[in-house]
């Protein structure tokens, strides 16, 4: 069978059986940490707040988490601290001349940034760890507190901090050691984790009516499927534009030639965009804890509901304009431009030069939008599903962050695997053609 032969083919390469081991070890690591609640806490009082984790907001950011922050982990406030930091930094980058200068430092100024990015994720940590407790608080009663006061409240802020770096940490080995990007597959195993649990939540809840039970299961696999495939055309869609390459050039002419053509992305931000948007999204629940006020009650209020217009409305907005916003730090019209200019290239009825950049910064503007419309669609669907009687958790699958970055990781560590099989020149993994990621490279790293 192929699928065997392409398993032999990877186990026989050893560079690309110890990256896979070592992501699988990492990764079992990152799970076992999930299950290690706060000292001071008792299990047994962690009901209310895994009830009230089951829908909504929070039930989102548990499944980000793979169900740390339901069970009071160490691991509880998980990656995203990192990728909200990672989101200020970027757009320091934007309006600000010193962080300007620095990305144009190169492998230095990388650093520089990566430092100060680590900064400001440990401030944000603390943050987000004092409100935590304070959920913490209102939601176990206070029988189930081993250990109380203030010594408590630093001890634990100390822990969920350090446990936050620990499993961006991990991530960063996965990348290096690893196969994929490390921080994405940290929030894919998360995800997968919640899979079987809402899957079988939603079946009991479903065979438990009298009747049409068994129907309604299938007709939500059939819409599942189908949004999944809208997902990985969402993923892979590209529009090609042709370029003509001379064979030689005499004084300005050009003679002959080669044509091939440019695969723009609809979508060259990837997962980025929802998972900044969502990162935003999540930010009045941290602080709301830290207000008494009407005015804060009611937009936490209004934010934290997940079937809501507000809410919905401006994830959608968010996810169209982070779409922009990635796409122009991530392709650059310019560069593409003056590198077929170097090569002896040129698009069809467009000048070389500065005409060319103008010509793919039009068209990577044109094709953006529609792709940026429908990753916002795709990342509200969860809503109507759960409007429509879908189970809270496993309405998450029917599109919005969840099930892209599941199809987005995966397409991208499937493409690293076939890249290292076709070098060693075995078949891929695909029949018909290579799979095609977000990215060549492999995943932007957060």
């Amino acid at each position: 069978m192929k699928l065997i032969d392409t398993l032999k083919n990877i186990w026989k390469i050893e560079e690309l059986r110890t990256r896979i081991l070592m992501t699988l070890g990492l990764v079992a690591v990152y799970r076992l940490g999930t299950e290690v609640v706060l000292p001071g806490i008792d299990p047994a009082g962690l009901v209310a707040l895994q009830e009230q984790t089951k829908t909504g907001v929070l039930g989102l950011l548990d499944m980000f988490s793979g169900g740390a922050f339901s069970n009071a982990s160490v691991f509880a406030l998980g990656i995203m601290p990192y990728i909200s930091a990672s989101i200020v930094v970027q757009l320091l980058g934007i309006v600000v001349p010193y962080f300007q200068r620095m990305q144009r430092e190169g492998e230095s100024g990388r650093r520089k940034i990566n430092q100060i990015t680590r900064y400001l994720t440990l401030i944000i940590l603390v943050l987000q760890g004092s409100a935590y407790l304070t959920n913490l608080h209102a939601q176990i009663p206070p029988q189930y507190f081993i250990i109380k006061g203030a010594f408590f409240t630093f001890s634990s802020v100390a822990i969920l901090a350090a446990g936050s770096m620990f499993v961006l940490w991990l991530g960063e080995k996965i990348t290096d050691k690893g196969i994929g990007n490390g921080v994405s597959i940290i929030i894919m195993i998360g995800i997968i984790a919640r899979l079987p649990f809402a899957a079988f939540a939603e079946g009991t809840a479903r065979m438990s009516q009298q009747g049409g039970g068994l129907i309604a299961v299938l007709v939500e696999l059939v819409i599942l499927f189908f949004v999944f495939c809208g997902t990985i055309m969402l993923v892979q869609g590209t529009r090609k534009v042709p370029v003509q390459y001379a064979k030689r050039v005499v004084g300005n002419k050009q003679y002959g030639g080669v044509r091939q053509y440019i695969p723009l992305k609809i979508n060259a931000a990837g997962v980025m965009p929802i998972i900044f948007a969502q990162a935003i999204m999540l930010l009045p629940i941290s602080f709301a804890n830290f207000s008494d006020s009407e005015g804060m009650s009611w937009f936490a209020a209004t934010f934290s509901n997940f079937t809501g217009a507000w809410y919905n409305g401006t994830f959608f907005v968010l996810i169209v304009v982070f779409t922009y916003f990635y796409t122009a730090i991530t392709v650059n019209p310019m560069q593409m431009a003056e590198d077929m200019k170097k090569n002896g290239g040129f698009i069809p009825g467009i000048k070389p030069g500065r005409k060319t950049m103008e010509f793919l910064d039009t068209i990577m503007s044109r094709i953006t939008l529609p792709g940026s419309i429908f990753l916002g669609i795709v990342a509200i669907l969860p809503a109507f599903a759960m409007l429509a009687g879908v189970n809270n958790q496993f309405a998450q699958f029917y599109g919005g962050t969840s099930l892209l970055i599941l199809v987005g990781v995966v397409l991208d560590t499937l493409q690293q695997i076939e890249s290292h099989l076709l070098m060693r020149h075995y078949d891929g993994l695909m029949k018909s053609g290579r799979i095609k990621g977000k990215n060549p490279a492999g995943p932007a790293a957060y």
